[in-house]
């Protein structure tokens, strides 16, 4: 006569934390296995794994696995898998939890190197305030000199009380600097009233990649402060 099959349970600490910080608990124990999740995830596959996979690693205790897969800096955190499923269970937190098990010096390089840039410049790719503004300066006066219909075309900087306050991707600025003047145009053009700040004026996060709640905090509540300070009503966010 055969033995019936046995299933080893593991004590998952990992699921008992997710559970406490997930809000209702994150949903883990309703997964139907139905893979909705899978079908849409730009991350499916990589490294041999799929939200799904992740998840039943989460839910069969397998802690050591799920904070230690290269898989989770892969996913983008879109939310697509938790919108997707019929159950609402948030995978994107529980892989947001998973980096946290990770040392600072483990964290993928580019990551970790753009949030600790951020920290100390104001912005991901180390731009000294400056250097910002008196690109600013430049784009614009080299704009209303070769462009006739555009003489009188604006790129306010620290302008107190503006309706609008604007953030930038710090890509444009560090590569393709010209890519900033066609939104000046649309904003001027349909009477927008904005500015940027001379510092602390990255759209780009990449602290809340990294895993760490504090770092991830501290840049939104510098700029928060900055939009504050200037007295901008609605901040526009590039990304």
């Amino acid at each position: 006569m055969s033995q019936p099959i046995v299933i080893e349970k593991h004590k998952s600490r990992f699921k008992e934390l997710a559970r406490a910080a997930i809000p209702g608990g994150g949903n883990l124990d309703l997964c139907l296995t139905c893979s909705s999740c899978v079908n849409g995830c730009p991350a499916s596959g990589i490294s041999d794994m799929d939200p799904r996979k992740f998840l039943r690693m989460v839910l069969l205790g397998l802690d050591e696995e799920v904070v230690q897969t290269p898989w989770i800096w892969w996913c983008s955190m879109c939310q697509r898998c938790k919108r997707a499923c019929p159950m609402g269970v948030d995978i994107g937190a529980l892989v947001f939890m998973a980096r946290q098990q990770w040392s600072r010096e483990n964290t993928p390089k580019g990551i970790q190197k753009s949030c600790d840039l951020h920290l100390e410049f104001g912005n991901s790719t180390g731009i000294h305030r400056e250097d910002w503004v008196s690109l600013c300066a430049e784009l614009v006066e080299e704009t209303r000199q070769q462009e006739e219909d555009w003489k009188d075309l604006p790129a306010p900087m620290d302008k107190k009380g503006a309706a609008y306050y604007l953030n930038q991707n710090a890509k444009e600025p560090t590569v393709e600097p010209e890519e900033m003047i066609p939104l000046w145009k649309i904003l001027h053009e349909v009477g927008i009233d904005w500015t940027y700040s001379s510092e602390r004026w990255d759209a780009v996060n990449y602290c809340m990649f990294s895993g760490d709640d504090r770092d991830w905090e501290t840049v939104v509540r510098r700029q928060a402060e900055i939009v504050n300070d200037l007295g901008c009503k609605t901040l526009i966010n590039t990304e």
